[in-house]
């Protein structure tokens, strides 16, 4: 099971990374520790594919994801939302057992709930 990028989420990958200088410039998402529910979610661009990164291709976009981040991700979708609130990217991660209210962090099913949630 791997990541897919909604078509939204596609099209404004490919409009950022037409902005990046260097074309091997790929879209990073990982998970850390932190965040108000003990793991959070991170994006950045990333111009260096590490030998155990996963290389994910969806709609048209290269996204890279290291293993350990990909064991919390399997399955999950990133869309792209704008909103009066602002816009930004959103994954929806069926291995997220409670998320709380700010969107970018989460509890693993395998873990407590989240009292956000």
């Amino acid at each position: 099971m791997s990541i897919t990028l909604t078509p939204n989420a596609a099209k404004k990958l490919a409009e950022l990374l037409s902005e990046e200088t260097n074309p091997l410039t790929k879209l990073r998402i990982f998970v850390s520790g932190g965040g108000c529910s003990g793991f959070k979610y991170g994006f950045t661009f990333d111009e260096t594919q590490d030998e155990f990164d996963l290389l994910i291709e969806s709609n048209g976009a290269q996204v890279l994801v290291d293993p350990t981040s990909m064991n919390m991700l399997a399955g999950a979708e990133v869309d792209f939302v704008e909103s009066l609130s602002g816009s930004q990217f959103v994954i929806k991660n069926p291995n997220a057992g409670s998320s709380c209210g700010c969107g970018q962090s989460f509890t693993p099913n395998t873990m407590g709930g989240c009292a956000n949630s």
